[in-house]
């Protein structure tokens, strides 16, 4: 029945065939650096005509959501600007204070985010969760040495992988905004923590945890679980404080990762 209200309202126009392609890259079906798929496979996909597309690709294509470059096709722009060197940011980088700010802030999204990807998950958001989440098990299993830099690039990963199973575009994309910065604290809180025995232990069992109530769909769980793990990281960073060590807070030198 629906197929045919469908055809009642034909997205023919170059309006509307933008519309349906930004809906998909706002949920992440396509994303930022990915190459399109062929004009052939979108026409297939979307129902229209070769001209539709081409009009609806131009319209997305001057508003810089797609980028296309001669002889490679079309691929989706970055949509939050990447390294960002506004004095805001460099505000934020120097002072002590920021990384206490940022923990909390992650609370508030990650704690949301958790909560939605517990409840939303698709079988493809939970494959990716596995992984990124296996990924970073394996790494801290291996026996080697820990490399702070990629032990916090793999952490990152894994918490990012809930956020995009929340299918909330605008959560999604405001994490993103924040990568650097965000990763500057997950790197903080990897090199003042891990190789302390007590705080290495609760973040494995709290990320575990996290893992899990998501996994296995359980929102109140997952939100529990991210905010718990959040909090012992803040309250681990503010006894270190106390004892009047120096957090070492240096930024990371984000060079190939980027």
């Amino acid at each position: 029945m629906s197929h045919s209200s469908d055809h009642l309202q034909p997205i023919r126009t170059p309006d509307a065939v933008a519309a349906r392609l930004e809906r998909l890259i706002l949920d992440g079906v396509f994303r930022p650096g990915q190459l399109l798929p062929s004009e052939r496979r979108l026409c297939d996909r979307l129902d229209v005509s070769r001209t539709s597309l081409r009009e609806g690709l131009r319209v997305l294509r001057s508003k810089g959501i797609i980028i296309t470059r001669q002889g490679r096709g079309s691929e989706v722009a970055a949509l939050v600007p990447g390294r960002d060197d506004s004095p805001l940011m460099h505000l934020f980088r120097d002072h002590p204070r920021t990384l206490f700010d940022l923990l909390e802030v992650r609370s508030l999204l990650e704690g949301e985010s958790a909560s939605l990807a517990a409840e939303r998950a698709t079988p493809a958001d939970q494959v990716l969760i596995q992984r990124r989440y296996e990924a970073m098990v394996t790494y801290v299993e291996s026996g080697h040495e820990v490399d702070v830099e990629r032990l916090a690039h793999l952490d990152h990963a894994f918490h990012l992988a809930i956020c995009q199973a929340s299918h909330n575009p605008v959560l999604v994309h405001t994490l993103q905004s924040l990568t650097d910065l965000l990763l500057s604290s997950v790197f903080a809180s990897v090199k003042n923590l891990y190789h302390r025995e007590k705080p290495r232990q609760m973040i494995n069992r709290q990320h575990a945890r996290l893992y899990r109530a998501v996994m296995e769909g359980k929102p109140q769980a997952a939100r529990r679980a991210a905010l718990d793990h959040l909090h012992g990281i803040e309250a681990q960073l503010r006894d270190i404080e106390a004892e009047d060590l120096r957090l070492e807070r240096s930024a990371m030198r984000l060079g190939e990762w980027g």
